[in-house]
């Protein structure tokens, strides 16, 4: 049985050229140097949170951990959700980033 591809491969095989520019562009917004690496993953996780986007918040909840966020952070960043978007980010996102968060290498 073949692994299934995520979207992001997907996308590099069938438009490369919009991928690239989309990570080019994303590694410009990291590496501009207003935020350090752990904070900006903390505001992303908690952006990504309040548009319900478990994938990208446990995604990034990795990212996070490697830069060095505690547990707690990530939970806060997620739980600041409820006061943009209400319940439902928490409720589609906490417990999955906590498993992320614990399984994820530091």
């Amino acid at each position: 049985m073949a692994e299934e591809k995520n979207f992001f491969q997907v996308w590099a095989e069938e438009a490369p050229g919009t991928s690239k520019a989309f990570f080019d562009m994303a590694g410009a917004l990291m590496g501009a140097g207003g935020l350090d690496e752990k904070t900006w993953q903390l505001i992303y996780i908690g952006i990504q949170a309040s548009r319900s986007f478990v994938d990208s918040v446990c995604g990034h909840t990795a990212f996070a951990k490697k830069a060095g966020a505690t547990r707690e952070e990530v939970r806060d960043a997620i739980l600041i959700s409820l006061m943009v978007s209400g319940i439902q980010g928490v409720s589609t996102c906490l417990i999955k980033a906590l498993e992320a968060y614990d399984n994820a290498e530091g």
